[in-house]
Protein backbone atom coordinates (compact mmCIF):
# COMPACT_ATOMS: atom_id res chain seq x y z
CA UNK A 1 0.00 0.00 0.00
CA UNK A 2 2.96 2.25 0.82
CA UNK A 3 4.58 1.38 -2.58
CA UNK A 4 1.55 1.98 -4.04
CA UNK A 5 0.94 5.53 -2.45
CA UNK A 6 4.23 7.03 -3.08
CA UNK A 7 3.67 5.85 -6.37
CA UNK A 8 0.34 7.48 -7.29
CA UNK A 9 2.61 10.62 -5.48
CA UNK A 10 5.23 10.67 -8.24
CA UNK A 11 2.77 10.58 -10.81
CA UNK A 12 0.82 13.60 -10.23
CA UNK A 13 4.02 15.32 -8.63
CA UNK A 14 5.60 15.79 -11.71
CA UNK A 15 2.16 17.74 -13.50
CA UNK A 16 1.79 19.70 -10.05
CA UNK A 17 4.20 22.65 -9.83
CA UNK A 18 4.12 23.24 -5.85
CA UNK A 19 2.12 19.98 -4.64
CA UNK A 20 1.60 19.71 -1.33
CA UNK A 21 1.31 15.95 -0.55
CA UNK A 22 0.51 14.08 2.86
CA UNK A 23 2.95 13.87 5.43
CA UNK A 24 3.86 9.94 5.30
CA UNK A 25 1.34 7.44 4.68
CA UNK A 26 -0.49 8.32 8.50
CA UNK A 27 -4.05 7.13 9.39
CA UNK A 28 -6.10 5.69 6.82
CA UNK A 29 -9.40 8.01 6.48
CA UNK A 30 -11.58 5.10 7.13
CA UNK A 31 -10.27 5.70 10.87
CA UNK A 32 -10.56 9.39 11.03
CA UNK A 33 -13.53 10.90 12.74
CA UNK A 34 -16.49 10.96 10.95
CA UNK A 35 -20.24 11.93 11.08
CA UNK A 36 -22.17 8.80 12.09
CA UNK A 37 -25.23 7.79 10.49
CA UNK A 38 -28.11 8.77 13.17
CA UNK A 39 -29.32 6.04 15.33
CA UNK A 40 -33.26 5.11 14.39
CA UNK A 41 -36.07 2.56 15.31
CA UNK A 42 -37.68 1.08 12.06
CA UNK A 43 -40.74 -1.17 12.79
CA UNK A 44 -40.84 -3.50 9.92
CA UNK A 45 -43.35 -6.43 8.83
CA UNK A 46 -43.53 -9.80 10.54
CA UNK A 47 -43.43 -12.54 8.42
CA UNK A 48 -42.92 -15.20 11.19
CA UNK A 49 -46.12 -14.52 13.93
CA UNK A 50 -47.93 -11.40 14.74
CA UNK A 51 -45.22 -9.55 16.41
CA UNK A 52 -41.65 -9.82 17.24
CA UNK A 53 -41.04 -12.42 20.22
CA UNK A 54 -38.30 -13.76 21.59
CA UNK A 55 -37.62 -17.96 20.27
CA UNK A 56 -35.34 -19.91 21.78
CA UNK A 57 -32.88 -21.72 18.46
CA UNK A 58 -33.54 -25.43 18.96
CA UNK A 59 -30.54 -28.17 18.47
CA UNK A 60 -26.84 -27.69 18.44
CA UNK A 61 -25.06 -25.14 16.64
CA UNK A 62 -23.88 -27.66 13.61
CA UNK A 63 -20.84 -25.91 11.17
CA UNK A 64 -22.50 -25.77 7.54
CA UNK A 65 -20.36 -22.74 6.06
CA UNK A 66 -18.31 -23.64 2.97
CA UNK A 67 -16.95 -20.41 2.69
CA UNK A 68 -16.36 -16.65 4.43
CA UNK A 69 -16.72 -13.06 2.10
CA UNK A 70 -15.40 -10.08 3.73
CA UNK A 71 -13.72 -7.29 1.51
CA UNK A 72 -11.34 -4.56 3.46
CA UNK A 73 -10.67 -0.47 1.91
CA UNK A 74 -8.03 1.79 2.94
CA UNK A 75 -8.20 5.50 1.75
CA UNK A 76 -5.43 8.30 1.87
CA UNK A 77 -5.28 11.85 0.51
CA UNK A 78 -2.09 11.39 -1.95
CA UNK A 79 -1.92 15.65 -2.45
CA UNK A 80 -3.99 18.62 -2.91
CA UNK A 81 -4.15 21.10 -5.67
CA UNK A 82 -5.10 24.22 -4.23
CA UNK A 83 -7.12 22.53 -1.53
CA UNK A 84 -8.41 20.33 -3.67
CA UNK A 85 -8.43 16.64 -1.70
CA UNK A 86 -6.57 14.07 -4.16
CA UNK A 87 -7.29 10.44 -2.82
CA UNK A 88 -5.96 7.16 -3.11
CA UNK A 89 -7.82 3.97 -2.07
CA UNK A 90 -7.09 0.33 -2.20
CA UNK A 91 -10.11 -1.92 -2.06
CA UNK A 92 -10.11 -5.63 -1.67
CA UNK A 93 -12.77 -8.63 -1.38
CA UNK A 94 -11.74 -12.26 -0.53
CA UNK A 95 -13.87 -15.53 0.12
CA UNK A 96 -12.04 -17.94 2.36
CA UNK A 97 -12.84 -21.77 2.54
CA UNK A 98 -12.28 -24.70 4.87
CA UNK A 99 -10.13 -27.22 3.27
CA UNK A 100 -8.66 -29.81 5.53
CA UNK A 101 -9.84 -27.91 8.75
CA UNK A 102 -7.23 -24.71 7.35
CA UNK A 103 -9.12 -21.78 5.41
CA UNK A 104 -7.75 -21.14 2.09
CA UNK A 105 -8.80 -18.48 -0.69
CA UNK A 106 -11.46 -19.28 -3.15
CA UNK A 107 -10.66 -19.28 -6.58
CA UNK A 108 -7.29 -17.96 -7.80
CA UNK A 109 -6.77 -14.30 -6.51
CA UNK A 110 -9.00 -12.05 -4.64
CA UNK A 111 -10.01 -9.15 -5.93
CA UNK A 112 -8.12 -5.83 -5.55
CA UNK A 113 -8.70 -2.70 -7.37
CA UNK A 114 -6.19 0.46 -6.49
CA UNK A 115 -8.33 4.00 -8.01
CA UNK A 116 -7.64 7.67 -7.58
CA UNK A 117 -9.76 9.86 -6.66
CA UNK A 118 -10.16 13.24 -8.57
CA UNK A 119 -12.49 16.16 -8.90
CA UNK A 120 -11.91 16.29 -12.66
CA UNK A 121 -13.79 19.79 -12.65
CA UNK A 122 -11.68 21.33 -9.84
CA UNK A 123 -8.28 20.36 -11.23
CA UNK A 124 -6.54 21.91 -14.04
CA UNK A 125 -6.57 19.43 -17.28
CA UNK A 126 -3.27 18.23 -17.46
CA UNK A 127 -3.24 17.09 -13.93
CA UNK A 128 -6.33 14.90 -14.72
CA UNK A 129 -4.80 13.61 -18.06
CA UNK A 130 -1.76 12.69 -15.84
CA UNK A 131 -3.99 10.54 -14.09
CA UNK A 132 -5.67 9.19 -16.08
CA UNK A 133 -2.14 7.82 -17.86
CA UNK A 134 -0.86 6.15 -14.66
CA UNK A 135 -1.39 2.28 -13.76
CA UNK A 136 -4.67 3.00 -11.78
CA UNK A 137 -8.10 3.35 -12.31
CA UNK A 138 -9.00 7.34 -11.55
CA UNK A 139 -12.86 7.69 -10.47
CA UNK A 140 -14.57 11.72 -10.85
CA UNK A 141 -15.49 12.70 -7.43
CA UNK A 142 -16.82 15.87 -8.46
CA UNK A 143 -20.80 14.83 -8.39
CA UNK A 144 -23.60 16.30 -10.11
CA UNK A 145 -24.67 19.90 -9.31
CA UNK A 146 -28.14 19.85 -7.51
CA UNK A 147 -30.62 22.36 -7.61
CA UNK A 148 -28.90 24.42 -5.11
CA UNK A 149 -26.98 25.67 -7.90
CA UNK A 150 -24.18 28.13 -7.01
CA UNK A 151 -24.22 27.62 -3.64
CA UNK A 152 -24.42 24.06 -3.55
CA UNK A 153 -21.41 24.29 -6.20
CA UNK A 154 -19.54 26.18 -3.46
CA UNK A 155 -20.31 23.70 -0.75
CA UNK A 156 -19.31 21.19 -2.68
CA UNK A 157 -15.62 22.55 -3.31
CA UNK A 158 -14.87 22.41 0.49
CA UNK A 159 -12.25 19.72 0.80
CA UNK A 160 -13.87 17.52 3.71
CA UNK A 161 -16.97 17.41 1.06
CA UNK A 162 -14.92 16.35 -1.24
CA UNK A 163 -13.21 13.73 0.70
CA UNK A 164 -16.91 12.54 1.88
CA UNK A 165 -17.80 12.23 -1.97
CA UNK A 166 -14.09 10.07 -1.79
CA UNK A 167 -15.17 7.59 0.66
CA UNK A 168 -18.90 7.21 -0.37
CA UNK A 169 -17.38 6.05 -4.05
CA UNK A 170 -14.36 4.03 -2.14
CA UNK A 171 -17.41 2.11 0.13
CA UNK A 172 -19.33 1.50 -3.41
CA UNK A 173 -16.59 0.06 -5.15
CA UNK A 174 -15.75 -2.44 -1.90
CA UNK A 175 -19.37 -3.35 -2.21
CA UNK A 176 -19.25 -3.83 -6.21
CA UNK A 177 -16.41 -6.20 -5.19
CA UNK A 178 -18.07 -8.37 -2.84
CA UNK A 179 -20.68 -8.64 -4.85
CA UNK A 180 -18.88 -9.54 -7.94
CA UNK A 181 -17.25 -12.45 -5.51
CA UNK A 182 -20.81 -13.43 -4.18
CA UNK A 183 -22.75 -14.05 -7.10
CA UNK A 184 -19.29 -15.90 -8.74
CA UNK A 185 -19.80 -18.55 -5.78
CA UNK A 186 -24.24 -18.44 -5.98
CA UNK A 187 -23.82 -19.16 -9.84
CA UNK A 188 -21.34 -21.97 -9.19
CA UNK A 189 -21.55 -23.51 -5.24
CA UNK A 190 -24.58 -25.00 -3.26
CA UNK A 191 -22.59 -24.82 0.13
CA UNK A 192 -23.98 -21.64 2.25
CA UNK A 193 -21.62 -18.77 2.01
CA UNK A 194 -21.16 -16.55 5.47
CA UNK A 195 -21.28 -13.00 4.00
CA UNK A 196 -20.22 -10.11 6.61
CA UNK A 197 -23.18 -7.50 5.83
CA UNK A 198 -26.33 -7.25 4.21
CA UNK A 199 -27.48 -8.96 0.73
CA UNK A 200 -30.10 -6.75 -0.44
CA UNK A 201 -27.10 -4.57 -2.73
CA UNK A 202 -27.47 -7.55 -5.17
CA UNK A 203 -30.77 -9.04 -6.19
CA UNK A 204 -28.79 -12.22 -7.00
CA UNK A 205 -26.95 -12.83 -4.01
CA UNK A 206 -30.65 -11.58 -2.01
CA UNK A 207 -32.31 -14.24 -3.46
CA UNK A 208 -29.84 -16.93 -3.46
CA UNK A 209 -30.56 -19.70 -1.47
CA UNK A 210 -26.71 -20.08 -0.02
CA UNK A 211 -26.29 -16.60 0.69
CA UNK A 212 -26.30 -15.70 4.63
CA UNK A 213 -25.65 -12.28 5.27
CA UNK A 214 -24.71 -11.34 9.01
CA UNK A 215 -24.93 -7.92 10.07
CA UNK A 216 -23.12 -6.33 13.46
CA UNK A 217 -23.92 -2.55 13.51
CA UNK A 218 -26.99 -1.52 14.63
CA UNK A 219 -27.49 2.38 14.21
CA UNK A 220 -30.66 1.20 12.60
CA UNK A 221 -32.79 -1.59 14.81
CA UNK A 222 -35.60 -2.97 12.82
CA UNK A 223 -38.25 -2.93 15.81
CA UNK A 224 -40.86 -1.04 17.43
CA UNK A 225 -40.33 1.20 20.46
CA UNK A 226 -42.89 -1.05 22.86
CA UNK A 227 -40.91 -4.21 21.47
CA UNK A 228 -37.04 -2.89 22.58
CA UNK A 229 -37.00 -4.99 25.47
CA UNK A 230 -37.93 -7.95 23.30
CA UNK A 231 -34.50 -7.49 21.70
CA UNK A 232 -32.73 -6.39 24.64
CA UNK A 233 -33.87 -9.40 26.52
CA UNK A 234 -32.87 -12.28 24.22
CA UNK A 235 -30.21 -14.68 25.41
CA UNK A 236 -27.48 -16.43 24.14
CA UNK A 237 -28.83 -18.74 21.73
CA UNK A 238 -32.28 -16.81 21.34
CA UNK A 239 -33.22 -15.06 18.49
CA UNK A 240 -36.50 -13.28 17.85
CA UNK A 241 -39.02 -14.23 15.05
CA UNK A 242 -38.50 -13.42 11.57
CA UNK A 243 -39.49 -9.85 9.15
CA UNK A 244 -39.40 -8.49 6.01
CA UNK A 245 -37.09 -5.92 5.07
CA UNK A 246 -37.70 -3.60 1.94
CA UNK A 247 -35.08 -0.78 1.68
CA UNK A 248 -36.22 1.61 -1.45
CA UNK A 249 -34.19 0.74 -4.56
CA UNK A 250 -32.93 -2.97 -3.06
CA UNK A 251 -34.01 -6.36 -2.95
CA UNK A 252 -36.37 -7.50 -0.30
CA UNK A 253 -35.08 -10.23 2.41
CA UNK A 254 -36.17 -12.19 5.22
CA UNK A 255 -34.15 -10.45 8.64
CA UNK A 256 -34.01 -11.69 12.39
CA UNK A 257 -31.59 -10.82 15.31
CA UNK A 258 -29.58 -13.46 17.05
CA UNK A 259 -27.70 -13.16 20.61
CA UNK A 260 -24.32 -15.14 20.46
CA UNK A 261 -23.09 -14.19 23.76
CA UNK A 262 -24.09 -13.22 26.83
CA UNK A 263 -25.16 -9.31 27.26
CA UNK A 264 -25.48 -9.23 31.05
CA UNK A 265 -23.30 -5.96 32.25
CA UNK A 266 -22.12 -4.63 28.53
CA UNK A 267 -24.07 -2.82 26.04
CA UNK A 268 -27.99 -4.53 24.88
CA UNK A 269 -26.36 -4.90 21.47
CA UNK A 270 -23.46 -6.81 22.45
CA UNK A 271 -23.26 -10.06 20.61
CA UNK A 272 -26.04 -8.99 18.85
CA UNK A 273 -26.12 -9.87 15.07
CA UNK A 274 -28.81 -9.03 12.47
CA UNK A 275 -29.17 -12.43 9.85
CA UNK A 276 -30.43 -11.65 6.57
CA UNK A 277 -31.29 -14.22 3.72
CA UNK A 278 -33.48 -14.59 1.14
CA UNK A 279 -37.08 -14.56 0.94
CA UNK A 280 -39.30 -18.02 1.60
CA UNK A 281 -42.87 -19.20 1.74
CA UNK A 282 -44.58 -18.16 4.95
CA UNK A 283 -44.73 -22.16 5.97
CA UNK A 284 -40.93 -22.12 5.55
CA UNK A 285 -39.70 -19.16 7.30
CA UNK A 286 -39.62 -21.10 11.08
CA UNK A 287 -37.22 -23.59 9.63
CA UNK A 288 -35.08 -21.51 7.76
CA UNK A 289 -34.31 -19.24 10.53
CA UNK A 290 -33.78 -22.02 12.62
CA UNK A 291 -30.86 -24.10 10.31
CA UNK A 292 -29.41 -20.25 9.83
CA UNK A 293 -29.49 -19.30 13.43
CA UNK A 294 -27.03 -22.70 14.20
CA UNK A 295 -24.99 -22.53 11.26
CA UNK A 296 -23.63 -19.04 12.91
CA UNK A 297 -23.79 -19.95 16.57
CA UNK A 298 -21.12 -22.72 15.12
CA UNK A 299 -18.97 -19.79 13.85
CA UNK A 300 -18.55 -18.07 17.82
CA UNK A 301 -15.71 -20.64 18.00
CA UNK A 302 -13.00 -20.18 18.02
CA UNK A 303 -12.99 -16.64 19.24
CA UNK A 304 -11.77 -13.91 16.18
CA UNK A 305 -9.76 -12.65 19.29
CA UNK A 306 -7.66 -9.76 19.61
CA UNK A 307 -10.52 -8.22 17.48
CA UNK A 308 -12.15 -5.75 19.40
CA UNK A 309 -15.46 -6.83 17.95
CA UNK A 310 -14.46 -10.86 18.42
CA UNK A 311 -18.16 -10.77 20.49
CA UNK A 312 -19.98 -10.95 17.10
CA UNK A 313 -17.17 -11.30 14.51
CA UNK A 314 -16.81 -14.91 13.25
CA UNK A 315 -13.13 -16.32 12.90
CA UNK A 316 -13.68 -16.52 8.82
CA UNK A 317 -14.26 -13.42 8.63
CA UNK A 318 -11.16 -12.22 10.86
CA UNK A 319 -9.13 -14.78 8.38
CA UNK A 320 -10.65 -12.73 5.46
CA UNK A 321 -9.12 -9.10 7.02
CA UNK A 322 -6.03 -10.71 8.01
CA UNK A 323 -5.47 -12.01 4.69
CA UNK A 324 -6.08 -8.50 3.03
CA UNK A 325 -4.09 -6.87 4.99
CA UNK A 326 -1.24 -9.46 4.46
CA UNK A 327 -1.72 -9.16 0.16
CA UNK A 328 -2.85 -4.97 0.18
Amino acid sequence: MDASLRGAQRLLGEWIPHPRAADGPGPTLETLPAALESPRLVTPRAVEGPSLRARRVPGDPRSTFGGFLDGTQASRIVTYHDGVPIVFATVAAVIRVRRDRRLATYGQLPEIERCLYVPRALVPARLWEAATTGDYRVVDTGGERGEGGVEEAADSRHPSALIERALQLVRGCRERLEHTLAERWCATERAPLYIDGGLTGSPRVATAACSVGVVKRHRTLYVAADLMPVLTGLRPGERTTAFRIAPARRTAVTSWYLRLRDARGRDPTWGLVRIEVAESAPHDVTERADDVSRWVLAETAPLALPDPRWDTMAYGIRDCEEFLRAIT
